[in-house]
């Protein structure tokens, strides 16, 4: 039985270990890319399906600022509260938005962001039409 705890205890401790050094240096260069390198290239080849009309910038305002919950860590600029670890992204910066495609930011609501605090969003408090358009929003802020 002692055998057993020690193993479990070890077992837990590596988990820990490895969980916690992954996160902290996961993301060292805010313009890495958030999705796994094997879906890149198609997530860079996909074109948002929406317009960039100010009617579905609108609505991916409203999503942002309302149930995407998105303003709360992000901010009412877009440039990121400051929280101590990975602070969320900062949409007003012109490199990120000029490296970061429409495919990969679905993913990101699709998966959440590994190592950060980012959410899964679509598929649980927002559609992915929404997330197409709070992405048009989202690029509205570049250089703001």
């Amino acid at each position: 039985m002692m055998k057993y705890k020690t193993i479990l205890f070890a077992g837990i401790l590596t988990s820990i270990f490895f969980s916690l050094n992954s996160a902290k240096a996961f993301h060292k260069d805010v313009y890495y890319p958030r999705a796994p390198e094997a879906l890149l290239e198609i997530l860079q080849d996909m074109d948002n399906p929406f317009p960039p009309t100010k009617k579905n910038i609108k609505e991916g305002n409203k999503v942002y600022f309302g149930k995407g919950l998105c303003v709360k860590c992000h901010g009412v600029k877009g440039k990121g509260v400051k929280v101590p670890g990975h602070s969320p992204r900062n949409f007003t910066d012109a490199k990120w938005q000029d490296v970061r495609t429409d495919g990969e930011m679905m993913w990101v609501l699709k998966n959440g962001s590994p190592g950060t605090s980012m959410p899964i969003r679509v598929g649980k408090v927002i559609s992915e039409k929404e997330g197409w358009k709070v992405i048009l929003f989202i690029r509205s802020l570049a250089g703001a």
